[in-house]
């Protein structure tokens, strides 16, 4: 399959762009971002405009910003792509709505980068926690840190909207899978920029997410429980190896065996966080 990035940014080029390079049925032909000079560095085929790209390929990868995505995923679709997007989708159920219905029109394949549901342990463990049933309740805790010596110092979107946003994708695609679609949703301001949330779902379980990008250095921590019949169950944290898992998802968006990770899910996803900051402010 033929894909373009576009992007340049660190995420884009340490980890897109080498995964689409490396992957062995993929024929990466180029990119496009707002910085030509980056775009560039990245040595390959450099388009003047997104749709330039369009025209030359059957997918694309993007690594933008959610609200630049947002448009770009849009006007993908509408020239027949196929999307291998980052979280979260949108930062608006209207626009997360409008990328579900053109995907949906063109019968494309979609899939969003849930960086931790391309790592094999933890699948494993989600597949484990399905099969058992009996949860009651789960628990998402990602105290993040983002210094000045990070590569995300200055992402501008981050700074804006925290870590629910940035961070709180991540935990809903590990508690959605498990204890089923949210019926109710509350949410609250703490300090540092830190969000925490409490959801019902609709068979009764109650999950809480405790999500920020801003916590002291000493007080960094990502955990992720489920709590049940069969007691706790911890699930993994991400391994580190970003490159591994975004070719896994290449993979999958190839053969269309998604694990329900698509423009629908991330829809859902947009919905609940959505709400939530509705509620903390």
């Amino acid at each position: 399959m033929r894909f373009g990035l576009l992007g340049t940014g660190y995420w884009a080029r340490e980890v897109h762009a080498a995964a689409l390079a490396a992957h062995p049925k993929v024929e990466f032909v180029g990119v496009w971002g707002r910085d030509p000079a980056k775009a560039a560095a990245l040595g390959r085929r450099v388009f003047a405009t997104p749709e330039d790209l369009f025209a030359e390929v059957d997918a694309v990868a993007i690594a933008l910003p959610p609200e630049v995505q947002a448009g770009l995923a849009l006007r993908a679709a509408r020239a027949g792509k196929h999307l291998l997007l980052d979280k979260p989708l949108a930062l608006t159920n209207e626009a997360a709505e409008a990328i579900v219905t053109e995907v949906e029109a063109r019968g494309l394949r979609s899939l969003i980068f849930f960086t931790s549901r391309f790592q094999p342990s933890t699948n494993e463990i989600l597949d484990h926690a399905m099969a058992t049933g009996g949860w009651l309740g789960g628990r998402a805790l990602y105290f993040g840190a983002i210094g000045a010596d990070s590569p995300y110092a200055e992402s501008l979107w981050r700074k804006e909207y925290g870590g629910l946003w940035d961070l709180g994708p991540h935990a809903l695609s590990l508690l959605l899978p498990v204890l089923g679609p949210v019926a109710e949703v509350s949410a609250v301001s703490g300090p540092r920029q830190t969000t925490y949330v409490t959801l019902q779902h609709e068979n009764g379980a109650v999950s809480t997410m405790g999500l920020t990008l801003n916590a002291p250095p000493e007080a960094g921590r990502i955990e992720v429980e489920l709590h049940g019949d069969a007691g706790w169950l911890a699930v993994p944290g991400f391994d580190g190896d970003a490159v591994a898992s975004f070719g896994r998802a290449i993979s999958q968006l190839l053969s269309g065996q998604t694990q329900g990770l698509d423009v629908h899910f991330g829809r859902e996803v947009v919905a609940i966080l959505a709400l939530a900051a509705k509620q903390a402010r």
